[in-house]
């Protein structure tokens, strides 16, 4: 039997709202109802047996919601698309006039959150950091605009807030294996959906 549990899949869940011990209650009935094994609970944490994909999480959510809870991993989801959202924006299409920010403060102050915390979440949920994000999101913009073929790359590297040709080449071959030259004389041009970066 304690063989069985150490090899048993657990999911930890966490929930807002749940402030007292009838919260805890409200929360086991909701969990027991839906069928879900729960190994453990505590204010705001519920650890389950089941494995994330046999969890319907609408239901739960909505069977939550209605004893006013709320199921965070959809709130950092959320917060996850928000952060994906800000950087895309600016990198692909931010106007040439905009004037170039530190794009740290910018995603802090539009989530309104530390960006530490912001870092951290982003990192422990996409097993990658924002700052790798970026770079992917401005590599991706850096292929199209070589593949338009208008812009030198001194004139990229100055609209992507680049410091020097020497720094952009330098994370191109980094990240594709090609120099931006060699990457302009490539017949098969690979390019990647922004939404696909992870």
């Amino acid at each position: 039997m304690a063989q069985l549990k150490l090899n048993m899949t657990t999911t930890t869940l966490y929930i807002k709202n749940m402030v007292c011990p009838r919260c805890i209650m409200a929360v086991k009935d909701v969990f027991g109802k839906l069928g879900l094994d729960i190994v453990n609970i505590k204010l705001g944490e519920v650890i389950i047996s089941n494995d994330r994909e046999n969890i319907n999480y609408e239901q739960l959510k909505a069977e939550l919601e209605q004893l006013g809870f709320e199921l965070l991993e959809d709130s950092k989801a959320k917060i996850i698309e928000k952060i994906k959202t800000l950087i895309i924006d600016m990198v692909h299409y931010a106007k040439d006039e905009t004037p170039k920010i530190n794009l740290s403060e910018y995603i802090s102050r539009e989530i309104g959150k530390d960006y530490n915390y912001l870092s951290n979440m982003f990192s422990d949920l996409e097993n990658i950091t924002i700052e790798k994000f970026i770079i992917l999101q401005k590599i991706e913009k850096v292929k199209e605009l070589l593949i338009y073929g208008e812009l030198t790359l001194s004139e990229i590297a100055f609209q992507l807030n680049y410091s020097s040709t020497a720094h952009i080449s330098k994370q191109f071959k980094q990240v594709t294996g090609f120099t931006p030259s060699e990457f302009r004389k490539l017949k098969q041009r690979n390019r990647r959906t922004l939404d696909n970066m992870v």
